[in-house]
């Protein structure tokens, strides 16, 4: 089958390197020339744990392919797949769809054929309308089927998730696209493809991103209990998520959801309320919990290293471990947050340096390795959860440092390891 997939981001490259491991032919449309000009000369524009093999073999293949030109990507194309940003407007924190539109525009002027357009891209409720509509005003004679396709890839899981998904929801009532899209999706033997009308699909990935940053929620304020109760915040969890109702997943107590999805998701979702005349309180409370968060974490950093003009290491910057996206991170609000005071903080992350520094820029300084990021630090930090942090050789990081003390927002590192090489360790939901 021949695939279009316009966006080159951590939707659009990992699920172009996908449907051409499986004998697709992909081809991955970018208006960034700097971008395209390096995917064609063997470099990969983000990092997602698995994607540069496959990336390599299929490009060598023939199979996947990059190019600039509308044209020349969706003209032959049996799908064309949007996967361009849907960042949140800066006011209203609404979706906004200003690239869908340009996308749907451009591309249907060169629309041969009968032809699916699948919307990848996480999009308000109704947005299939709006893509129909402009395809329909700028081609009349398009023969086109419009659909909602949601993702659920995890940044850092991606590839995995491309190949091992717990589901496929497609929003159409076409009997044509039902059936290209159950031949394209045939090699998932395991996961369920589930049919729904368009507006459903759209709303299933807000409904689903908003319910686990609820779950995410939900834990850190058991954890804020259990750290008052003398309760230990892991074996509780371990218990929940043996509860077949509740299962053991996002149920891991740290310093807030971050990332390109929940908070964009969480707020358009209340966005889209509010302009329903619908409340939704949880959600909303959940924002406003989830932004207070990294205020308490940087307080709790301060607070352990007993000074405001505290050194402090900072291990890691990405909002997650398997990712260099510092979008909406997690550490990064918490540094934002420390650097409120007349702290100084050196910070190492194995994979997003460049990306936190187009952020953070000359505020903070980078190291290049978690042991020069302590080196005569008051207290070390421990912000993204990379299983290279857990391998660190405790003694040394004691030596390096002044003070001897760790708080973990992650829950990341072994505790009588740390107390054991003479730290002071803190971390979330047990009682210091």
């Amino acid at each position: 089958m021949k695939i279009a997939i316009i966006g080159t981001g951590y939707v659009g490259l990992p699920s172009g390197v996908g449907f051409a491991e499986q004998g697709n032919q992909v081809i991955c449309i970018d208006n960034n020339a700097e971008k395209i000009n390096m995917l064609k000369n063997g470099q990969l524009t983000l990092f997602e744990d698995g994607l540069e093999a496959l990336y390599k073999s299929n490009t060598e293949a023939g199979r996947l392919k990059f190019t600039t030109s509308m044209k020349e990507g969706v003209a032959e194309a049996d799908i064309v797949i949007i996967a361009v940003g849907t960042p949140p407007h800066p006011i209203t924190k609404e979706a906004d769809l200003q690239y869908i539109e340009a996308a749907a525009k451009e591309m249907a002027l060169y629309l041969q054929g009968y032809t699916v357009v699948a919307t990848k891209s996480t999009v308000p409720v109704g947005t299939g309308d709006k893509i129909e509509a402009i395809i329909n005003k700028v081609n009349p004679n398009a023969d086109v089927d419009v659909i909602s396709l949601p993702e659920f890839l995890r940044e850092g899981f991606a590839i995995h998730d491309f190949f091992a998904p717990d589901r496929i929801i497609a929003g159409t009532d076409s009997i044509r696209a039902r059936q290209l899209l159950s031949t394209l999706y045939s090699p998932f033997k395991e996961a369920k493809l589930l049919f729904m009308s368009r507006r459903s699909s759209e709303t299933v990935k807000y409904a689903s991103n908003a319910f686990l940053a609820v779950k995410i929620n939900y834990i850190n304020e058991m954890a804020n209990f259990c750290e008052k109760a003398g309760a230990d915040i892991d074996e509780v969890a371990a218990g929940m998520g043996l509860d077949s109702r509740i299962g053991a997943k996002f149920l891991k107590a740290g310093p807030g959801y971050g990332g390109s999805c929940f908070p964009k998701d969480t707020n358009a979702m209340a966005f889209m309320a509010r302009q329903a005349g619908i409340s939704m309180p949880l959600i909303e409370t959940t924002i406003a919990e989830n932004d207070n968060r990294y205020q308490l974490m940087a307080e709790r950093i301060l607070a352990a290293a007993g000074k405001k003009d505290a050194k402090i290491g900072v291990l890691g910057l990405a909002f997650k471990d398997g990712t260099d996206d510092c979008r909406t991170s997690p550490a990064i609000h918490i540094v934002e947050a420390l650097l409120k005071n007349p702290v100084k903080i050196t910070a190492f992350d194995p994979k997003a340096m460049n990306s936190a520094k187009k952020i953070l820029g000359d505020k903070i300084n980078y190291a290049d390795s978690a042991y020069d990021a302590v080196k005569n630090a008051d207290i070390i930090a421990v912000l993204t959860e990379w299983k290279e942090f857990r391998l660190l050789d405790m003694n040394k990081l004691a030596a390096l440092t002044k003070q001897k003390i760790i708080m973990d927002c992650r829950n990341l590192l072994e505790p009588t390891t740390a107390r054991n090489a003479g730290f002071c360790y803190h971390c979330i939901g047990h009682k210091d």
